[in-house]
C-alpha cells in the first residue's frame, strides 16, 4: 500500500463541545479544497515528535474546504490526546494526512444500526448524515456516561430525530446489545467506542448467529491477548524469491523495513490499515482490527500479524 499524501494544514477553530471533548477544523492554507471522503473515515495526526494517532471525521463529506475531528482529552493515554488538547489551537498548523477509511457502510444494506459509545460517535455522525439525507432507514444508538458528556449530541439530534436513542448512565439508562436484535440479510450493524461496548456487541451479534460481514467494529486500541506468544517464521517474497526470517520478538515490518524493503505505516497497531500488504500463501495469524473476514484470505497486516511457518508475501 503506497503511502499517503501529509499536508500541513491551519487549525482555524478549536472549541470544546464537552469538558473532556475538543472539536478542531482544519483548512488548507493554499488549496480551497481538501481531498475527498467517504463516511466512515479517518485521518493521521502526526505529531512532532513523530508519533502518528488517528482520528475519525465528523464533519461534512460534501463540505471539502475544511476538516473537522473531535479529540477526547485522555489523561492516562498515550499523551496524543493531551498534546492536540494543549496545541491544537487557532492559527496553529498540524500535519494530516489524506483520509482513509476502514469502516465504510456497506452499500448492500438497506437498514442500518449504529451503536456509538462516548467519542466513538464521531464516525457515526457523518454516516447518520449520509443516511438521512438518503432517506434511508437506520437507527443510532449513543451511549455515553451524561447527556453533558455525550459528544456532539446537539448535532445528533437534529440530523436524526427520532432515530436517535440516547444511553446516559446518569439516567439510569443503559444500552442493551439486545437491542440490535435478530439477524436479518439486509442489515448491517456497525460499533465504535471502548473496548466493553465493543466486546459486548460482538459477543451478543455471534450468540445470535450475526453473519460476521454484516458486523462492522471499530477499533482504535490494539488486540488484547495476554495468552498470545508470538513464534518465529519465515517470510517468503514472491517477487525476487528471497526468504526472510522473522523472529519471535520483531515484527515483519520491522523485518521488511531493515531488509530495505519501504513499507508505509502510521500506528503499528493493527488499527489503521496503512500497511496492508498481499500474500498467496501460509496460514496467517491475523491480530489485526481493520481486515474483514473476506479480505484476510489474500491481506495481512505485517505491523501485527504473524504466521506459522512461513508466508509468501506479495508486494
Amino acid at each position: 500500500m503506497t503511502a499517503r499524501l501529509i499536508m500541513r494544514l491551519a487549525v482555524v477553530a478549536a472549541r470544546p463541545v464537552t469538558a473532556e471533548v475538543l472539536a478542531v477544523d482544519f483548512r488548507h492554507p493554499r488549496r480551497p479544497t481538501l481531498p475527498p471522503w467517504t463516511p466512515g473515515a479517518h485521518v493521521d495526526l502526526r505529531l512532532p515528535d513523530g508519533r502518528v494517532r488517528q482520528y475519525s471525521l465528523c464533519g461534512d463529506p460534501d463540505d471539502l474546504s475544511f476538516y473537522r475531528v473531535a479529540i477526547k482529552r485522555e489523561e492516562d493515554g498515550r499523551g496524543g490526546s493531551r498534546w492536540a488538547h494543549d496545541n491544537l489551537v487557532a492559527g496553529a498548523a498540524a500535519l494530516v494526512s489524506a483520509p482513509r477509511n476502514n469502516f465504510p457502510l456497506a452499500a448492500t444494506a438497506t437498514r442500518h444500526i449504529l451503536v456509538a459509545g462516548g467519542i466513538g460517535v464521531t464516525p457515526m455522525l457523518p454516516m447518520a448524515r449520509a443516511l438521512a439525507a438518503g432517506g434511508a432507514d437506520f437507527t443510532l444508538h449513543h451511549c455515553a456516561r451524561a447527556r453533558r458528556l455525550a459528544p456532539l449530541i446537539d448535532e445528533l439530534e437534529q440530523i436524526c430525530g427520532p432515530r436517535l436513542r440516547r444511553w446516559f448512565a446518569a439516567d439510569g439508562a443503559r444500552f442493551d446489545p439486545a437491542m440490535i436484535g435478530a439477524p436479518d440479510a439486509n442489515t448491517h450493524v456497525y460499533a465504535c467506542g471502548p473496548r466493553r461496548l465493543l466486546d459486548a456487541v460482538q459477543e451478543y451479534a455471534l450468540a445470535t448467529g450475526w453473519a460476521e460481514g454484516r458486523l462492522h467494529v471499530e477499533r482504535f486500541e490494539a488486540t488484547s491477548d495476554e495468552n498470545f506468544k508470538p513464534e518465529p517464521f519465515d517470510a517468503r517474497l514472491a517477487s525476487t524469491g528471497q526468504v526472510l526470517h522473522v523472529p519471535a520478538d520483531q515484527s515483519l515490518l520491522a523485518v521488511l523495513r531493515a531488509q530495505g524493503i519501504a513499507m508505509a505505516s502510521s500506528c503499528e497497531l493493527g488499527v489503521c490499515g496503512a500497511c496492508v500488504c498481499g500474500y498467496r500463501d501460509g496460514v496467517v495469524i491475523h491480530r489485526d482490527q481493520v481486515l474483514a473476514v473476506e479480505a484476510r484470505q489474500d491481506r495481512m497486516t505485517p505491523c501485527v500479524s504473524r504466521a506459522r511457518v512461513g508466508v509468501t508475501l506479495d508486494l
